[in-house]
């Protein structure tokens, strides 16, 4: 089979609720594939089905080539898996978690030496036989990616790998992951909610919304398909997106100034599109270079406390934006546990 993941009209519901809604796509050998969407949109459930962890209510699916719902023991001994919450004994050494989930998979002890010693550049060497309890965030994300590596899957899943761990970590696991996808030649599929992150590792992403892939493609296939050039106006104190109170005459001056601007920047030919955001205008141009002195002028004679103005290509955040009609939240926006993750932990118990 060409495709490492394939699945076709694959749907999950929980009573009422459809989490995931004829879902189809296929995964090559050797991919990262980046599944993006905010907490809800379907992301861990789908990963879920495609992992034998969640039987699907429809559709069909394959993993290394494997059925998921006629094979599923055959697809868990291809296939390794991180989810959000990383899965240790805290109680446990780093290198006695790893040579317990060698067993499992009934590999013999020097099988488990050989797999610990070429998995040593992801583990921090002077920590791997102290106690896990003693490890930071960091360490215990990339012991658990490790411990799913032990027997050398085709096939690795990753839930948000990289959810509530520090700048420094997350550039660091960011690393790992695409060593091992060019090292290894690891299939990687990869669920997150962080927009740089999908742009810096997956070589095609997917957008997902209300259980639904709504586009895919590769992030500069994705971000050409907008087919505009972002002029960007950032603002000072006063200006764009209710960073004034709105309260009383002046509040209502402000916002009257603001909608005035906005209407007066929308007309404007080649102009596609205005987006409000705190301390930014966000212009969308067919051509940016074209319209940007016309732009400039509008502002120029506005009562905005204009700080900078840029020329760029649209982001990921824009294809977004386009793709759903929202942006997506961001981190320090979302709640502690995804309402996925919650229903299905809900129906299990």
């Amino acid at each position: 089979m060409e495709f490492a993941i394939y699945c076709k009209n694959l749907c999950r519901s929980f009573g009422e609720i459809q989490a995931v809604k004829s879902l189809t796509l296929g995964i090559k050998r050797g991919e990262i594939y980046g599944f993006l969407g905010p907490n809800g949109a379907g992301k861990t459930t789908s990963l879920r089905m495609l992992s034998t962890l969640l039987k699907p209510t429809s559709g069909e699916g394959w993993v290394a080539g494997h059925d998921i719902s006629k094979e599923p023991e055959l697809v868990r001994l291809k296939i390794g898996t991180t989810l959000q919450e990383a899965s240790l004994d805290n109680i446990l050494t780093g290198r006695e978690t790893l040579t317990y989930q060698g067993r499992y998979y009934g590999l013999s002890q020097n099988q488990i030496q050989t797999r610990i010693d070429e998995l040593a550049p992801l583990l921090d060497m002077d920590a791997i036989d102290r106690r896990v309890k003693t490890y930071s965030g960091g360490m215990k994300r990339r012991l658990d990616v490790a411990a799913s590596l032990i027997h050398n899957p085709e096939v690795l899943f990753l839930d948000e790998p990289t959810t509530g761990l520090d700048p420094v970590s997350r550039i660091k696991v960011w690393e790992e992951i695409r060593q091992l996808n060019s090292n290894y030649n690891i299939t990687i599929f990869l669920t997150t909610q962080y927009l740089d992150e999908a742009d810096q590792l997956a070589d095609r992403v997917g957008i997902l919304s209300g259980g639904e892939i709504l586009t895919e493609g590769s992030p500069e296939e994705l971000k050409r398909k907008i087919g505009k050039d972002v002029i960007c106006v950032r603002v000072g104190e006063n200006g764009a997106s209710g960073t004034s109170n709105g309260s009383g005459e002046n509040g209502e001056n402000n916002k009257s100034d603001r909608q005035e601007l906005l209407d007066a920047l929308g007309k404007v030919s080649g102009v596609s599109s205005v987006d409000e955001q705190p301390g930014e205008l966000l212009i969308g141009a067919e051509n940016g270079t074209a319209v940007l002195g016309e732009v400039a002028v509008i502002l120029k004679g506005s009562s905005e406390d204009v700080i900078e103005i840029s020329l760029r290509s649209p982001t990921l955040d824009e294809v977004f934006l386009e793709a759903t009609g929202y942006r997506i939240k961001t981190h320090e926006d979302e709640p502690t546990s995804t309402e996925e993750t919650q229903t299905v932990e809900n129906l299990k118990n």
